[in-house]
């Protein structure tokens, strides 16, 4: 397609571009050239992956994710993270490391921003519970298809193809799991956001866990603490400088690693958060209630596909019912879940 930009605005791009390519290391993402699905004419002032963030962060689903839960569901203290609070902190920490490793921090940025725009409300609970309605759901194939379908009124945001594939691949898959999210993100820029995700959660998890009560600080192994750090940013600033330390991108394709022993330590506090909150958490009555909402409403819209809102039944897609339905279920906040819950399950008083 032909750019109706003006000579000014042509001169402003190819000068962010040009300043791009002279400071990325040989294995990084260059935006220019990066292809969408459906051709577009350039924009006036940003590169390719500067659009791509600025679109996803005026998305809908971007603004849902403040009431969406990360692990404790509707906390009543004001600072537990929520998913939008997780998105802000992977983001971060993968531009710290993209920007020491001279990657495509707005290829990063863009990725961070939009890769759990498809998660369930009640965090993982409820994607387990969407999962049985419509087998192999997925928050990262949902968060790709977000993007690529249901924003904008069914248009989707066209995402140039770096940022959907590092959208897609951004989590580890489960085993058994194949097709493209199986593999690992196509730009050194994706590996960074992928690890970058569980440096975050990791180390905000058990911040929130300790706060909870759920953790005493005796709880957690020595080996962790003494490898990784006694304090929250102690610990950050391990992995993040491990990560640096011992990943390439002066030499192409590049790798992004991190050593045996802190990804050992790493590891450690994950199988911790596992057996000592995750697990204890999902067995919890909130929990089972939450997972409840999901399957009631599910099975509300299952019964009769005509009550979804017009843009979840978009006839020309040619969904089927179940698609339809776990678009719509999984694009709801945690509060809202729960008021159309009430609304259409619990009856109300009334007087003559």
């Amino acid at each position: 397609m032909v750019s109706t930009s003006s000579p000014k605005a042509v001169v402003i791009r190819e000068r962010l571009v040009a300043e791009e390519e002279a400071r990325l290391a040989p294995a990084a993402t260059p935006s220019r050239g990066a292809r969408r699905r459906v051709p577009e004419p350039e924009s006036d002032l940003r590169t390719a992956f500067q659009r791509d963030r600025d679109r996803i962060t005026h998305a809908k689903s971007f603004r849902r994710l403040m009431h969406k839960t990360q692990v404790f569901i509707a906390p009543t203290g004001d600072h537990y993270r929520t998913r939008l609070t997780h998105t802000l902190e992977v983001t971060q920490i993968a531009r710290t490391i993209g920007r020491a490793l001279r990657l495509n921090e707005d290829l990063i940025e863009a990725i961070g921003l939009g890769h759990d725009l498809g998660h369930t409300p009640f965090g993982h609970a409820g994607e387990v519970a969407l999962a049985e309605v419509l087998p192999g759901f997925r928050h990262n194939e949902q968060s790709q298809r977000v993007v690529d379908v249901l924003e904008r009124d069914g248009r989707g945001l066209n995402l140039t193809e770096p940022v959907r594939d590092g959208i897609l691949r951004h989590s580890k898959p489960r085993s058994g799991i194949t097709g493209e999210a199986a593999g690992r993100p196509a730009t050194p820029e994706g590996e960074v956001v992928k690890i970058a995700d569980g440096i975050a959660y990791i180390n905000h998890d058990l911040d929130d866990a300790l706060r909870a009560g759920l953790l005493a600080p005796g709880d957690v192994p020595a080996t962790a603490y003494e490898v990784l750090g006694r304090n929250h940013a102690a610990r950050i600033n391990t992995l993040v400088a491990d990560v640096i330390a011992h990943s390439d991108a002066e030499t192409v394709p590049g790798r992004i690693a991190m050593s045996d022993a802190v990804r050992a330590a790493a590891d450690l506090l994950r199988e911790t958060l596992f057996g000592r909150v995750y697990t204890p958490l999902n067995a919890r009555e909130d929990t089972l209630r939450a997972q409840h909402v999901v399957r009631a409403l599910c099975a509300y819209y299952l019964e009769d596909p005509a009550r979804l809102p017009e843009e979840y039944r978009r006839p020309e897609r040619g969904d089927p019912p179940v698609r339809q339905v776990a678009d719509y279920v999984a694009s709801m906040t945690d509060r809202y879940a729960v008021e159309l819950y009430l609304q259409l399950f619990v009856p109300r008083y009334w007087s003559l």
